[in-house]
C-alpha cells in the first residue's frame, strides 16, 4: 500500500460527505484525507497503485474535479 495523493476542488466538509460513499464502496483502500486549509485541497489515500483510476472516477462521478499528483 502507498499514500496516492490528488488534487481537487472540494471545499468543505460537505463535499467531503459527498464523495465519501463513492470512495468507501472502493475495495482496497484504506484510510484517506483531504487537507481544506491547503489551495491545491489535496486528497491523500492510503491504496495500492492500481486503485488510481477508479478513485478518480468515483470523485468525478460525485461531480468533483480531480487529477492525480506524482
Amino acid at each position: 500500500m502507498e499514500t496516492l495523493r490528488f488534487k481537487t476542488n472540494l471545499k468543505c466538509s460537505g463535499c467531503i460527505s459527498a464523495i465519501k460513499p463513492s470512495l468507501e464502496n472502493i475495495a482496497g483502500i484504506g484510510d484517506w484525507k483531504v487537507d481544506l486549509s491547503s489551495p491545491e485541497r489535496i486528497l491523500e489515500i492510503d491504496s495500492p497503485a492500481d486503485k488510481a483510476e477508479e478513485i478518480l472516477e468515483a470523485v468525478k462521478k460525485a461531480g468533483y474535479e480531480i487529477n492525480q499528483l506524482p
